[in-house]
């Protein structure tokens, strides 16, 4: 297999519409991201760490029926559940050695295969692991360049 660069380029922007809530748009997709009530937003959308799992369950998902089909697997149906434990301390603005983001991902994936054994159905897991961009962006330290610009005059 060659060893080309290939570059696919994601956008998304987003528009504040209240100090907890954003509509974001990604191509002709939009996403409303909220809090829940009790953390003062109005629960109109997942919060942006229930996005995140959320994104990363997609990702396992795609990635994992990609990888059974190259193996000559075949998935009948598969569930993906995801729990994140996170403190949100440093976030709240509270004295706190631990990190503001989730200190662990549990991820349980129950899938029906159709005649792998248990060996096989290990390297799908590790290939498929190993492949998730989402998985990667979580587990490596992914470059973010954050920038800020005052705009007084901008429209709502």
């Amino acid at each position: 297999m060659s060893q080309e660069k290939m570059e696919i380029r994601v956008v998304a922007e987003g528009q504040s519409k209240s100090p907890t809530q954003m509509e974001v748009q990604t191509g002709k997709f939009k996403l409303v991201i909220d809090e829940p009530a009790s953390m003062g937003g109005t629960d109109a959308g997942p919060s942006p760490m229930q996005a995140l799992l959320m994104a990363l369950a997609g990702c396992l998902n795609m990635t994992g029926h990609f990888v059974a089909q190259q193996q000559g697997i075949t998935i009948k149906n598969m569930k993906v559940k995801l729990e994140g434990v996170m403190n949100p301390g440093r976030f709240m603005g509270m004295p706190t050695n631990e990190r503001s983001g989730f200190q662990e991902i549990t991820v349980q994936i129950n899938a029906d295969f159709a005649d792998a054994d248990q060996e096989t159905i290990q390297r799908w897991l590790e290939e498929t692991e190993s492949r998730c961009p989402i998985t990667d962006n979580i587990r490596q330290k992914t470059k973010i360049i954050v920038n800020a610009e005052n705009q007084p005059e901008m429209a709502h």
